[in-house]
């Protein structure tokens, strides 16, 4: 197996408790519930960009640079067909629009993780809204 240096997810066993609202944001599937602890199912489907970190409540979940499988693109994709994951789960707190609507970013409000979408953001950003 051909490593190479790169940033990816790491989770840390100690902090995890299982609850899973890390699952949601990593959009190849990468991290799934085992045994009551999210864990990084395969390497190469992570592609290190982090968005599960901010959505987790216990803080178990950082990018470091290391040695890792490379990121494989056509592995994600055959990892979505065989899991049917359903992009229309995952959608904007605000309006309600589905990911396979929109672009949709996490963000934070009243400490809780949430998604918004980019015409729900700016009212977000400059008061006013939602």
């Amino acid at each position: 197996m051909t490593t190479v240096k790169r940033k990816i997810v790491r989770i840390d066993e100690e902090k995890c408790t299982g609850c899973g609202e890390c699952v949601i944001p990593c959009a190849e599937g990468a991290i799934e519930i085992v045994n009551g602890k999210a864990r990084l199912i395969s390497e190469k489907l992570c592609d290190g960009a982090g968005f599960c970190l901010g959505i987790c409540p216990e803080g178990a979940l950082v990018v470091e640079e290391r040695e890792a499988e490379p990121f494989d693109h056509a592995a994600v994709e055959a990892h979505m067909q065989e899991t049917h994951t359903d992009p229309s789960a995952i959608a904007c707190f605000s309006c309600g629009k589905p990911e396979s609507d929109t672009v949709l970013l996490p963000c934070r409000k009243h400490g809780e993780s949430l998604w918004v979408c980019v015409k729900c953001l700016p009212p977000l950003i400059h008061g006013g809204g939602h």
